[in-house]
C-alpha cells in the first residue's frame, strides 16, 4: 500500500459511497458524485469492500472512479 499511497492522500477520507435499495452504489470524491456502479460492478465491489479495511477501501473507491486523479496531471499555460 505504500507504494501506492506515497502521499498518504488515503489517511483521509476523500472518497465515501453510498447504496441505493436497488443495489447501486454512487461514490462521491470530497462531497461530489464522481461515478455509479450498477448491476454485477456494484455487487463486487460491495462485495471487496465489505472485507477492506480503511485504507483499502479507499484505494477501491479510487480504482473504481477509474482515470481520475492520477498526480501526474500538468498545469498547461
Amino acid at each position: 500500500m505504500n507504494r501506492i499511497d506515497k502521499r498518504n492522500r488515503f489517511d483521509e477520507e476523500i472518497f465515501t459511497y453510498k447504496l441505493t435499495k436497488d443495489k447501486k452504489v454512487f461514490i462521491y470524491y470530497k462531497g461530489k458524485l464522481v461515478t455509479t456502479l450498477a448491476g454485477k460492478a456494484s455487487e463486487k465491489f460491495l462485495s471487496k469492500i465489505q472485507l477492506a479495511d480503511f485504507k483499502e477501501a479507499q484505494l477501491l473507491m479510487a480504482k473504481a472512479t477509474g482515470n481520475f486523479k492520477h498526480g501526474n496531471e500538468k498545469n498547461h499555460k
